[in-house]
């Protein structure tokens, strides 16, 4: 999504400043009288000086370990006490709106827009709606004489004279001040706020046309189709494919739900006027992310995205999610206190991450999102896309709707399990304490203005009006629409490319990939979880060097075999797990046969798998042997008779493989931890220590063979072709990848086995 480009400092030019003594007359002071009355600042600079030598000193005194070491004393973060706020309900006091020239006006309808520049064609247009009042809320890259006949403007200082609690928490310069906007609406008589981008025209300048601006008395009581079910696993869907496009995918689904786009069998049926809160679709640039933008996009041409019009609007059950945006949404009264957008996480996550979070809660007063045809068209301009300001939706968003789903709250007010949500996901990470004030500002705020919070609603009275005569199926068959912009051609294969789909989820999606990155995790390693998230339960990946942001962990090759035990516990119910370097290309569509019960590795390969002999040398394979003749004879009886009956001359030989690819099935996970646990502190290498607890947890004649029909040389080629990569076989090593060129080429070449990875580029 294109939304304004945020700098979450709040360093604000224009923000009012009173200083009514702002020169006081000079003194004269002697030397003496001058350190006493700056003592506490000649400390402070002594020991910042203090502190800048050390790090010179360290930095320059050849030895890098006590330079790591000071870094990381100075700049682990402490662990702070999370505090929860008290809010006194009875003591809060009103605001009423005394500083600007709109005290008196109330609306029933409002549009709110956040403005940057001065008025575009979008927001003039806006103007056209009847009945509808325009808000414009301003931030510090708003020109100073922003103005337009018809519309109210808020500029920054006017934001800072309405007393409201929220303006403490908002940075000066991002769209996220719309906060103060629907305050300001709500304080003047709102009923209705619709959410709005200023780069959005509204089609046909119609509202109501688009939306159910009416509900309950007044509304349509018609019924509204729902997702079904079936699937209790299923927490998130992406509603593009409803309306047609089932290539392209909305900004804060998460990538591992990227590959899910078979339509729904059936559909389910709920009465219409709960839907409190109402997402939009978007023709143009819909709302979509920074990997589908960069992927997608093959040169300068702006997208120009159609989605179906006439498909039917379409309800969220309670435990399935939807993303929701800040240019295209509509929200009732009831919903009015999900309006809060956070002011602690990036700027192109603040408003999905709020969306996700009003859902929950949604729930608990028997609402739910509807999402609607196109109402509005967007333009592409083409602009950079800032990825690094996604980072928060791309690490977190799939954690955080599996955590709102399980989420349960047992206060007696909608007001209190706002704040202890907004709590509990400070608590886990998702946004930071700031969050959490911010939420008990806000909900005080909105008591100021006079809004009332709806009652909850218990469970058993949300399970008997979720859906309609019990669940009877509905049935809808979504249009295929013309891909061609995405370098896609639709044809009669489409639904044989979509089973083969199914097929490997239903065949992989209990199966873990584990994944050790030699190249550039920057650039590559949310493009991997993009290939393999599609097919398989979860892809962890390793590097040498962690990454936060990217969700990349810590791990050294050589010994990497100690960390899995690890990742097996994180998944215990993971029928096996799957190892692979990222210079070797997994073909999963050709191992659909092999057994998920047996082991897997390249034992049949013979560049893989090989011998090496012993006699007692001193060099690293002699030093290795040594290690392992130590770990067999500490192994269990059952784990040593395996090992010895299956090696040759285990004495004077010692089996080394590149472990490049591997398979452990759940049942032989217990013997793999044991044998990790045997080898301890020994510097066994990986390459030596997987071929032997393969050869001890079972005969290599009960290994599947499925990777002895691989490609496997001993040099990359200098360009990923179709003369080095095969479709037939189960792997293909060496192929070398450290750029998201170098993937879209991959990928490329790949489509001969899974035609539907060209959706992804």
């Amino acid at each position: 999504m294109l939304v304004q480009q945020d700098n979450p400092k709040p360093q604000n030019p224009k923000s009012p400043k009173f200083h009514p003594n702002r020169f006081s007359p000079s003194k004269s002071l002697d030397f003496s009288t001058w350190v006493s009355q700056n003592l506490y600042k000649i400390i402070t600079i002594s020991i910042l000086i203090t502190t800048v030598a050390a790090v010179f000193f360290l930095r320059n005194t050849g030895d890098p370990a006590a330079f790591l070491c000071f870094r990381s004393q100075t700049t682990t973060p402490q662990t702070l006490t999370l505090n929860y706020p008290q809010i006194d309900y009875d003591s809060i006091a009103p605001i009423v709106d005394n500083t600007t020239p709109y005290s008196r006006f109330r609306s029933d309808n409002w549009v709110i827009v956040s403005v940057s520049d001065y008025p575009s064609n979008s927001v003039k247009k806006l103007l056209k709606i009847k009945g509808w009042q325009v808000l414009a809320v301003g931030n510090s890259k708003t020109p100073d004489d922003w103005s337009l006949k018809g519309t109210i403007f808020l500029s920054l200082e006017d934001q800072a004279k309405l007393g409201f609690r929220v303006v403490d928490y908002l940075p000066y310069d991002s769209y996220v001040r719309k906060n103060v906007g629907y305050l300001f609406a709500i304080q003047h008589g709102a009923k209705k706020i619709f959410d709005f981008d200023d780069r959005g025209e509204l089609i046909d300048d119609n509202i109501s046309k688009h939306f159910d601006v009416e509900l309950g008395e007044k509304g349509r009581k018609d019924v509204v189709l729902q997702y079904n079910r079936d699937n209790p696993n299923r927490t998130v869907v992406n509603p593009y494919i409803h309306f047609g496009q089932r290539s392209v995918w909305p900004r804060g689904l998460p990538l591992e739900n990227v590959g899910e786009i078979e339509h729904e069998e059936h559909y389910n049926e709920v009465f219409s006027g709960n839907q409190f809160i109402q997402q939009g679709i978007s023709n143009g640039l819909p709302d979509v992310d920074s990997v589908f933008y960069f992927t997608r996009k093959q040169n300068r041409e702006p997208f120009d995205i159609k989605f179906d019009q006439h498909a039917p609007k379409v309800a969220l059950p309670e435990g399935v999610m939807v993303p929701v945006n800040s240019f295209n949404t509509m929200f009732h009264y009831s919903s009015f206190w999900g309006l809060m957008l956070p002011v602690s996480v990036s700027s192109m996550a603040s408003d999905v991450i709020r969306g996700y979070w009003a859902q929950r809660l949604l729930w608990e007063i028997g609402g739910y999102v509807v999402v609607y045809p196109p109402t509005v068209h967007r333009y592409d301009s083409v602009e950079s896309y800032p990825f690094a300001e996604e980072k928060d939706l791309h690490v977190n968003v799939g954690n955080l709707v599996h955590f709102l789903v399980s989420w349960k709250s047992s206060k007696r007010r909608l007001f209190e399990k706002v704040l202890e949500l907004s709590y509990s996901m400070a608590k886990e990470g998702f946004w930071s304490e700031k969050d959490v004030k911010f939420t008990a500002a806000w909900i005080q705020d909105l008591i100021s203005v006079g809004y009332l919070q709806p009652r909850l609603i218990s469970v058993e009275s949300r399970r008997r009006k979720s859906v309609i005569n019990h669940g009877e199926r509905k049935d809808f068959v979504p249009q295929k629409l013309p891909s061609v912009f995405l370098g896609v051609e639709e044809k009669n294969t489409v639904n044989y490319e979509i089973g083969n789909l199914v097929r490997w989820r239903k065949n992989f999606g209990n199966i873990v990939l584990i994944m050790f990155c030699n190249g550039p995790i920057e650039r590559t390693a949310l493009e991997w979880r993009l290939l393999y998230g599609r097919i398989f339960k979860s892809v962890i990946i390793l590097a040498e060097n962690k990454n936060l942001d990217l969700v990349v962990e810590e791990g050294h090759f050589d010994h990497l075999y100690k960390q899995l035990p690890r990742l097996f516990n994180r998944f215990e119910n993971a029928e096996g797990f799957l190892f692979l370097q990222d210079n070797t290309i997994l073909n999963y569509w050709n191992l659909v046969q092999a057994d998920k019960t047996k082991l897997w590795i390249t034992d049949k390969v013979s560049r893989s798998w090989s011998t090496v002999p012993y006699d007692g040398n001193k060099d690293w394979y002699g030093k290795q042997a040594e290690m392992v003749k130590q770990v067999v004879k500490s192994m269990p009886a059952h784990l040593q008779v395996n090992y010895k009956d299956h090696t040759n001359n285990h004495d004077s030989s010692l089996t080394i493989c590149t472990s490049d690819v591997f398979y452990i099935p759940q049942r032989l996970v217990v013997d793999f931890i044991d044998l990790v646990n045997l080898v301890e502190d020994l510097e066994i290498h990986q390459k030596v220590a997987i071929p032997m607890f393969f050869l001890a947890m079972d005969s290599p004649q009960n290994f599947d063979s499925v990777f002895s029909k691989m490609v496997y040389k001993r040099k990359p080629p200098l360009n990923i072709t179709t003369s080095f990569y095969s479709p037939e076989v189960s792997a293909v090593h060496p192929l070398r990848v450290s750029n998201e060129q170098e993937i879209i080429k991959l990928i490329r070449v790949m489509a001969a086995g899974d035609p539907m990875l060209l959706d992804l580029v």
